[in-house]
């Protein structure tokens, strides 16, 4: 198991029954889609809003419920990567073409949780 892997597996641990979950985008953010979408299978119960069509596309291929903000306009807990991070935990996000929706799903969350190796 590698630590993108690893980074992913534990951000989905924080993730409990009943939680508004936003789902970040990217390579690393993905390994955490991934273990929700098991943890969905054997009877979690979440809601999710995805901050990219790639991360949108992998939830509903895992059966993991979506939702929107006007249901849902506060986010119990935001999982999602960045490019980078200093010593000092400061990040740099991505600038593509999910990078508004990031930004609006992470304001909207109660807690952020950066998943990065």
């Amino acid at each position: 198991m590698n630590a993108k892997q690893n980074a992913g597996l534990k951000a989905a641990e924080y993730v409990k029954d009943g939680m508004i979950v936003g789902l970040g985008t990217g390579s690393t953010a993905d390994f955490a889609i991934r273990a929700l979408g098991e943890r969905v299978n054997k009877g979690l119960s979440i809601k999710t809003i995805p901050t990219s069509i790639a991360s949108e596309k992998l939830a509903r291929s895992l059966d993991i419920p979506l939702t929107n903000f006007e249901d849902h306009p506060v986010i119990d807990l935001t999982i999602d990567g960045a490019d980078e991070v200093d010593s000092q935990f400061q990040l740099i996000k991505g600038g593509g073409a999910c990078h508004v929706q990031e930004k609006l799903v992470a304001s909207l969350a109660q807690r952020f949780v950066v998943v990065v190796d």
